[in-house]
């Protein structure tokens, strides 16, 4: 049985890289942001357009009118959500069960993976982390960002520490690349000969 190791961790924390990383070293990562965009530019569309009308153009889902559709809305947030989540878990279970009988070891790399209970889909979860003022200026030096989005983000998010809390493995990305790296090998290193599990978290 495939080791399911989930991957998260808040803005600007180096999630993506880490991610790659896995990827370079041979284990599939399931990326949910962008199956989410993928599925933005299909199967979602028809169904987005019916609940929300305007946020469609050129067939493809215009996310800034969506998110300005939802935007401090919460029931229509849900509505979004109620679209979108189950399709990206049918993209997952499709994903694992492609990838369980070619690797020991899959990562499903979810941004909000605490925040939607995604923990309980997974056999341990590796939460990725840097100090706060390492975050704020990475997520600063990005085009377009502010100091209000920056925190308006964070508001959506479980607080770093709380995941910290709640990991079984921490990848500290603000020692660079090397260090980054060779944490993700120790991961891997601890998880060599698992077999899988279900699951630590349903018992919560």
């Amino acid at each position: 049985m495939t080791f399911v190791l989930g991957l998260t961790g808040s803005i600007g924390m180096g999630k993506s890289a880490t991610a790659d990383l896995f990827r370079r070293l041979g284990v599939p990562v399931h990326d949910a942001d962008a199956t989410v965009h993928r599925l933005y530019r299909g199967r979602a569309v028809p169904l987005i357009d019916r609940a929300f009308p305007g946020t469609v153009t050129d067939g493809a889902v215009d996310r800034a009118r969506l998110g300005a559709a939802v935007l401090n809305d919460p029931a229509r947030m849900r509505q979004l959500e109620a679209i979108v989540h189950p399709l990206v878990r049918g993209e997952e279970e499709a994903f694992l069960a492609r990838v369980s009988a070619q690797s020991p070891l899959a990562v499903l790399d979810i941004p909000l993976l605490f925040e939607t209970g995604g923990e309980r889909r997974c056999d341990a979860v590796l939460v990725v982390t840097a100090p706060a003022s390492v975050q704020r200026a990475r997520v600063l030096a990005r085009p377009g960002m502010t100091d209000e989005k920056f925190h308006a983000i964070l508001d959506k998010q479980m607080k770093d520490g709380d995941k910290r809390a709640r990991a079984h493995f921490l990848v500290d990305t603000s020692r660079g690349f090397a260090s980054a790296e060779a944490q993700v090998r120790s991961v891997l290193a601890c998880l060599a000969g698992r077999p899988g599990r279900r699951r630590p978290f349903e018992s919560e």
